[in-house]
């Protein structure tokens, strides 16, 4: 009763694809497909052989061994209480000054103020390439008139011809400047990316020096303060037991200031000093070529299918 005619039945190979039909639906648009690629790759390369080098210039650090930390982490331990009675807290005695001095070196302040010392504003801002025959850095004529030092580019408020502190921050740290520690050796890896080999090699010297400094100056300062507070601690006070604390904790600090002004690598010392690299680190140009022809051939193959097959003979 539920017989069904032979013809009417599907056959097993209605709901597959027909590879023959779609060969001829991209052979009928091959030349589609070809002038879409052939034109999206001319584009890639000329684009690719417009965009300027790009020089990194990298340091290998290693943090310094703060041993006055691990002194007064002692001292805390041992005198904590007996300093407590006179009204002074020693904490933990403990601090990681290589991850301080890592955020230092990664906030607005401290890059805003590099910036300004080193005047890198116009190389920053208005550089566009770099000649590898006289060394020096191309400026773009429509930022910066070299010849008047004067900066004349045109920009939609809130910016300013002349480029702020806060849009020269971004900049850097997002273009230019990059930091990372590892976590199982606590090595630190600092770089800079730049069009000028040179000036990517000194501005990453530049940033070790400069940190360093910073934190030493900070906690020279903090030492003396410390030295001239517990000075006064020891005259106000007549417990012996007291005072021996006081002179350990006067001779931690004394330390501090005499290991700031023994090395110049006072938080970072340098395990491999950044130099002027002969090879370019990016634009991957073949990279960029292949992607393009890879992906405008995709796009061609799909807009053949979308189209339809074509009839050649028309």
């Amino acid at each position: 009763m539920n017989e069904q005619d032979p013809s009417e039945q599907p056959t097993p190979y209605d709901d597959e694809i027909d590879l023959r039909e779609l060969f001829q639906v991209l052979w009928g648009g091959k030349w589609l497909i070809g002038g879409i690629t052939f034109g999206a790759t001319l584009i890639a390369v000329i684009v690719a052989l417009l965009l300027p080098n790009v020089y990194r210039a990298e340091a290998l650090l290693a943090p310094n061994q703060n041993e006055g930390a691990g002194a007064l982490s002692a001292l805390a331990a041992q005198y904590g209480g007996l300093a407590s009675l006179a009204g002074i807290n020693l904490g933990s005695g403990s601090s990681d000054n290589t991850a301080l001095g890592l955020e230092i070196l990664k906030s607005r302040k401290f890059i805003s103020e590099f910036i300004e010392r080193h005047d890198i504003l116009v190389p920053l801002m208005a550089a566009d390439g770099w000649d590898a025959e006289t060394g020096e850095l191309k400026i773009d004529s429509d930022i910066y008139d070299v010849g008047a030092q004067k900066w004349v580019r045109e920009v939609r408020p809130p910016k300013k011809t002349i480029p702020s502190l806060q849009e020269a921050y971004k900049e850097f740290n997002e273009e230019v400047f990059s930091v990372s520690q590892d976590k199982k050796t606590g090595f630190v890896t600092l770089a800079v990316e730049h069009y000028s080999p040179t000036s990517a090699q000194q501005w990453v010297n530049w940033l070790v020096d400069d940190i360093n400094s910073t934190i030493m100056k900070q906690d020279v300062a903090e030492a003396e303060q410390a030295i001239a507070y517990l000075n006064k601690q020891i005259e106000a006070t007549s417990l012996a037991e007291l005072h021996v604390v006081f002179f350990r904790l006067i001779e931690e600090q004394m330390k501090t200031v005499m290991l700031a002004n023994v090395s110049d690598e006072y938080l970072l010392k340098t395990l491999d000093p950044a130099v002027a690299p002969e090879k370019k680190a990016k634009p991957k140009r073949a990279l960029i070529v292949l992607v393009s022809a890879f992906f405008s051939g995709v796009l061609a193959v799909f807009l053949v299918f979308v189209m339809g097959p074509r009839d050649d003979s028309q």
